[in-house]
């Protein structure tokens, strides 16, 4: 990894609003040609699995796509985003869940019914005893689409839910929970959002295709989410992407890692020792 990275490390207001508010919006960190080229691969995806019966009118959730294209692969590294990510979770990291999300016109009338709001991580909201819940992870969205006006089946949330556990108040059956606002951004945006904010998915009522690539980093220790089968691209990657794709010598350097499990934290120390002190 190239020390010029550093330059988008985060910044003090950036950890200041995605602490207070629970995410952080950034724009233009996927050029046009990036977000053309990722495009052109996520049809091709989507195309695939229209041909082998997927609805038309549902959404597509496709996990483990990191193996799909290298273009994928590159973005788990990426030099615009990797630095916040360590800059708010530290240096134990991998990438422990990842899904491609396209979603058509529905073709239906838009109505108020409540969406399907929730934190992230499902059991751990109910089993690790703390107050406000841990972070633990976050999200990396990185959106293809214009979804910069609402009804296109844009991403919802609640802006500084996320130290409030159960305290939401979901309506049963109609509108959404107070503050719940829809993300509307330009294409080459990327979204950071804590696992613990309160959000949902909402219906495409647009005639756009909405397309958007979800990178999820936590720390080493935690299981994966999807059955990632990202191991055959450890060879021929760097010793800090391949620590990303969760490589280790064995079960306990998840916990306790050496220099040679975590050599994000030995780049750290020699680029940016502020950052690996702990």
């Amino acid at each position: 990894m190239d020390k010029s990275c550093l330059q988008y490390s985060l910044t003090e207001e950036e950890r200041r609003t995605f602490d207070e508010t629970g995410y952080l919006i950034l724009k233009n960190i996927l050029s046009e040609d990036q977000v053309a080229e990722l495009t052109k691969e996520v049809d091709a995806i989507y195309e695939e699995k229209l041909n082998l019966g997927h609805d038309p009118k549902k959404a597509m959730f496709h996990p483990n796509f990191i193996p799909d294209h290298k273009l994928f692969l590159d973005l788990v590294d990426y030099e615009k985003v990797l630095p916040k990510v360590w800059g708010i979770l530290g240096w134990n990291i991998y990438l422990y869940h990842c899904h491609m999300i396209v979603t058509p016109p529905t073709g239906l009338e838009k109505h108020d019914r409540t969406f399907a709001w929730h934190q992230d991580s499902g059991r751990m909201n109910r089993e690790m005893e703390s107050h406000p819940r841990p972070r633990v992870s976050l999200k990396v969205a990185y959106f293809l689409s214009d979804i910069s006006e609402a009804g296109r089946g844009n991403f919802y949330i609640v802006p500084n839910s996320h130290l409030k556990d159960d305290d939401i108040i979901i309506p049963d059956g109609e509108g959404q929970p107070e503050g719940a606002i829809p993300v509307r951004v330009k294409p080459g945006t990327a979204v950071f959002f804590d696992r613990r904010l309160w959000h949902a998915a909402s219906p495409n009522w647009s005639d756009i295709t909405r397309k958007v690539l979800f990178y999820g980093y936590g720390y080493r220790w935690v299981r994966t989410k999807d059955d990632m089968t990202v191991s055959d691209l450890w060879d021929a990657s760097s010793p800090i992407r391949k620590q990303l794709l969760g490589a280790g010598k064995n079960a306990d350097s998840y916990y306790t890692p050496t220099d040679a499990d975590v050599p994000l934290r030995t780049w750290l120390q020699e680029h940016a020792p502020e950052l690996a002190k702990w």
